[in-house]
């Protein structure tokens, strides 16, 4: 039987412009999303849901546990490209950010961590979770711009691309025994 590493992108936050992204809570519209995306993810047969610590990806996780029969554990480490320092920007000038973040993965550009520490951080984690079960699939609920990092660099495919197509839900599954990305599904 075929595993997989399906990492999965939280889904819509409740934006509160005057607190840090990595404390936004699920909107109401993000929990039903969530429970839409379990449905999807269900084929792939998880067994683990690991979670994020930021508070939309622990929520997604539990809504995802709850429909799939699964406890949830909570990884370090798993968070999103450390951005706490960096006020609500506005849609123009975060894309920016994020284009420059992809682009100059060695600079400190936008955030508290260059694309290579956040990558480094996110790799050490998720094979942390590998090692500990392995020949499992493995559900990870976490954040955009790390597995767009994570990903791209598996696949050699592009982060930036892929960043911009990953919805609010959405996931990937990657084979674990071939390393090949097999579905990338959003949930509109």
């Amino acid at each position: 039987m075929t595993k997989y590493l399906i990492l999965v992108k939280h889904s819509v936050p409740e934006i509160e412009e005057d607190h840090p992204a990595n404390t936004w809570k699920l909107s109401k519209e993000g929990r039903l999303r969530a429970q839409q995306l379990a449905e999807q993810i269900r084929s792939f047969e998880p067994e683990i849901m690991i979670s994020s610590d930021e508070p939309k990806a622990k929520e997604t996780a539990e809504i995802l546990a709850s429909q799939l029969q699964l406890d949830v554990e909570t990884v370090p480490d798993l968070h999103e490209h450390a951005r706490g320092n960096v006020p609500y920007l506005r849609h123009d000038a975060f894309q920016t950010s994020i284009r420059d973040f992809f682009q100059k993965p060695d600079e400190l550009v936008f955030g508290e961590e260059t694309a290579n520490q956040a990558y480094t951080r996110f790799y050490r984690a998720v094979h942390s979770v590998l090692n500990e079960h392995r020949n499992k699939t493995i559900a990870i609920v976490t954040h955009g711009t790390v597995i767009s990092l994570f990903v791209s660099r598996l696949t050699g495919s592009s982060d930036l691309e892929l960043w911009n197509k990953l919805g609010l839900p959405s996931f990937v599954a990657i084979d674990l025994y071939s390393n090949t990305l097999l579905v990338k599904s959003v949930i509109a």
